[in-house]
């Protein structure tokens, strides 16, 4: 590899982490995932694939679309603060009354839905405005300076994410002696409910005064 594609990879890496790794919805989720070990595999994939078809979007040059596109915005920004306020609010039911929680066994058997845990993937991934305006046009932007690499640069990106969802989702199965204590959970969902409830009236504040 000579050191043109080398850079371009760590620079598409660095870049790509950089817009990942901060807290959000789609981490909170897969992190909670993670720690329940429900659907890791599917939750990882989801997030790691949307993004590199995002990135692959971005680097293709259609970042002119998206913002030729306010009123698509407009109407994924609304439906997502809606999604994203009701997950916020079941978060904190359960951390309020957890009743219905079970900590972590030996085994980390949680029994969940593979199907609720694959739409709410898909919905915190692509019901984000902000995932087309860092992902699709502010990545897509920074890619077209590399020029011919701009593609080695968008793999380096993808790699990136990849990497930062399954840490995330993996990982998190090191909480599993936290969380068997009582309490753990509903601190948990606790701190996924306020994220879930400030981004979504964020969003939705952001939408409507836009």
């Amino acid at each position: 590899m000579n050191n043109g594609i080398l850079t371009a990879t760590l620079a598409g890496f660095g870049t790509g982490m950089s817009l990942i790794v901060a807290i959000g919805a789609q981490n909170a989720f897969v992190l909670r995932q993670g720690a329940r070990r429900q659907a890791v595999l599917a939750v990882v994939g989801i997030c790691a694939a949307s993004d590199a078809v995002l990135i692959a979007l971005g680097v293709a040059g259609l970042g002119a679309v998206v913002t030729a596109w306010p009123v698509a915005l407009t109407a994924v920004g609304l439906a997502g603060g809606g999604f994203l306020l009701c997950y916020g609010a079941l978060a904190a039911r359960r951390a309020l009354r957890p009743a219905g929680e079970q900590a972590l066994t030996a085994r980390g058997a949680a029994v969940g839905s593979v199907r609720t845990a694959v739409l709410t993937s898909l919905a915190l991934t692509w019901l984000n405005p902000h995932v087309y305006l860092d992902t699709v046009l502010l990545l897509g932007s920074v890619a077209s300076d590399r020029g011919s690499l701009r593609w080695v640069f968008g793999l380096g990106a993808m790699l990136a994410s990849l990497v930062w969802f399954a840490g995330l989702g993996y990982g998190a199965r090191l909480l599993g002696s936290v969380l068997a204590r009582p309490g753990a959970w509903r601190l948990l969902d606790g701190v996924v409910a306020a994220t879930m409830l400030v981004m979504g009236g964020s969003l939705l504040i952001r939408t409507l005064a836009s």
